[in-house]
């Protein structure tokens, strides 16, 4: 038995902080699927294709390897470990976890970036969910307007039409765009769908659906792929462009990018996108385990669904379908031209060319891509939803709809302000990329420095179904801080003077940076009211006590 207090005995029901039972998940594999489906999303199949086309194809899978191992899996782990302690001293939000795991107030606003990030980023993920939704319902109903008789050039500008006024990419003031009716309808039942889910709380609501969503969209992804790699040589003409071929693209790697720095950022980047680090999401979800519930075990399985649906599904199915019709010269034009130009006017040329089950198989993809969007957007309403009630005592009805008010406005705001994506691919980058690797190298750090390794080792192997290789213990302290501190300086040096010019050259960046703001002045606002609230309650919001005496101190005071 350790002699550290923050071991000591626990019950596995701390008392609730709000109005509302304190929530708990149904089942491991619940918890598991609830985090695999946060983590998969739009980022597996329309991102990770893009940034691996990008960066020479196969050529990428390297440098992304070595961040998974080194950053992406062990941050999980610590993640993982963090939000479960958390939980058993009765706090499930980031800020309070963090405040308990680092021993005080500098890491508690720190833990802030943990909500805003999945609040800001559901402005724009669940409008972007809605274009799934409703490009699922023009391959139902026959109208996307691409021709398959057409030249590959008339198709592509008949897609890129659509998605333009279906999106308001063209100009702001979608309200008033030629397809306003059709997007706000499915932007609307999107967010409701959402909302519903999350009112239904953690075990009913986000588990159920979860449960349900992920093997559909195995079995929908496994259509599409087998369509794909029965392609062949579609076009005799064009003997190269062949499913082999667009195979050998992504899987023969190139060691050459060993030496290409932007290949290592955007593989890091990926990594974190991808699989929920650094998000304030799974440090959420563990908070609601038992004190003797497996991290271990299940974090890694649920990196490892994750990249089943990333490299089995989203790199075997995007990029071949994509280079055997288009070519490699094609490939690489639509994946410059940004994640969503790829997914959403690229592959529907490609559903063109696939003759009569083309539109089948366009209706089956977008459905797929709906349900993983919803899987990932309803994780990121739910930190917000854990936070308001810890901090204002509200039960769970009430704090949804206070997040849902937010979210209402804040994507509004979004779907006004489109034109040319430049409003919400600001919010895009410095929320879903500057500040997931701040939060994340802030995390590793509290886990490996302040926490301690020592304490942070026993807390993963607490319950655990297997034994994490001692070697993370190293790359836990030095290895994945040190990486990370250099992606970040990295990240400043190539990216941040020319994301701070264009701030100054465009107001709707300016704009977009202004609601984030606002975002973080209504966190830290309910965080300092939670602070106060908490002590009035006597619990330990430094981690002081340990995890047994604090489950003790939050009955007295809840009583």
């Amino acid at each position: 038995m350790s002699s550290d207090p923050r071991f000591a005995a626990t019950s596995d029901a701390p008392p609730a902080l709000s109005a509302g039972a304190s929530e708990a998940w149904g089942s491991k594999l619940g918890v598991i699927l609830a985090v695999s489906g946060s983590a998969v999303g739009l980022g597996n199949f329309l991102r990770f294709p893009g940034q691996a086309a990008a960066n020479g194809g196969s050529a990428f899978l390297i440098p992304y390897f070595c961040a998974l191992i080194l950053l992406g899996i062990p941050i999980c782990w610590a993640e993982w470990a963090m939000g479960r302690y958390g939980g058993q001293q009765g706090f499930h939000s980031a800020p309070a976890i963090l405040g308990v795991v680092g021993g005080g107030a500098f890491w508690r606003y720190a833990g802030v970036i943990g909500v805003v990030i999945p609040l800001a980023m559901s402005f724009i993920y669940t409008f972007i969910a809605s274009w799934c939704l409703g490009y699922f319902a023009a391959y139902v109903g026959g109208s996307l307007g691409i021709d398959p008789a057409a030249a590959i050039a008339d198709q592509t500008a008949a897609s890129t039409e659509f998605y333009n006024a279906f999106t308001g990419r063209d100009g702001n003031g979608l309200f008033f765009g030629p397809l306003w009716l059709p997007t706000i309808g499915f932007w609307a039942l999107t967010f409701a769908f959402n909302i519903f889910l999350i009112l239904r709380g953690v075990s009913r609501g986000i588990e159920r659906f979860v449960s349900l969503a992920m093997p559909v969209m195995a079995v929908c992804a496994l259509i599409v792929l087998i369509r794909v790699l029965t392609l062949g040589t579609p076009d005799p003409a064009l003997p190269e462009q062949n499913v082999m071929a667009g195979l050998a693209y992504m899987w023969n790697p190139d060691f050459s990018a060993l030496g290409d720095p932007a290949a290592w950022l955007a593989a890091a980047g990926q990594v974190f996108f991808s699989i929920s680090v650094g998000y304030g999401v799974i440090i959420n979800y563990a908070s609601f385990l038992g004190s003797k519930d497996d991290v271990a075990l299940s974090g890694l399985t649920a990196v490892a669904t994750n990249e089943l649906f990333e490299i089995g599904f989203g790199g075997l199915i995007t990029l071949t379908a994509s280079f055997v019709f288009l070519g490699l010269s094609g490939t690489i034009a639509a994946a410059t031209a940004g994640t969503f130009g790829l997914g959403f006017q690229t592959l529907p040329v490609v559903f063109a060319q696939m003759g009569a089950f083309g539109p089948v198989v366009g209706a089956i993809w977008f459905f797929m891509l709906f349900l993983a969007a919803v899987t990932s957007s309803i994780s990121m309403y739910q930190p917000a939803v854990t936070f308001l009630q810890e901090t204002l005592g509200a039960d769970r009805r009430r704090a949804t709809a206070l997040v849902a008010a937010l979210c209402f406005l804040g994507s509004l705001v979004v779907i006004y302000y489109t034109a040319g994506a430049v409003f919400w691919s600001t919010i895009d980058f410095w929320v879903g990329t500057f500040l997931i690797l701040l939060l994340a190298m802030l995390e590793i750090i509290c886990f490996g420095w302040v926490f301690g390794i020592d304490a942070g080792w026993r807390e993963i192997h607490r319950g655990a179904a297997m034994r994490v290789p001692r070697v993370f213990r190293f790359i836990m302290k030095y290895v994945a801080p040190l990486y990370l501190l250099v992606v970040l300086v990295a990240f400043c040096i190539t990216s941040l003077p020319a994301s701070l010019r264009r701030i100054g050259e465009q107001p709707l960046a300016q704009g977009a940076l202004a609601l984030v703001l606002a975002v973080v002045v209504i966190s830290a606002l309910c965080l300092r009211h939670g602070e106060r609230r908490w002590r009035r309650l006597g619990l330990d919001l430094d981690g002081k006590r340990g995890v047994g005496d604090a489950a003790a101190g939050e009955e007295g005071g809840a009583r």
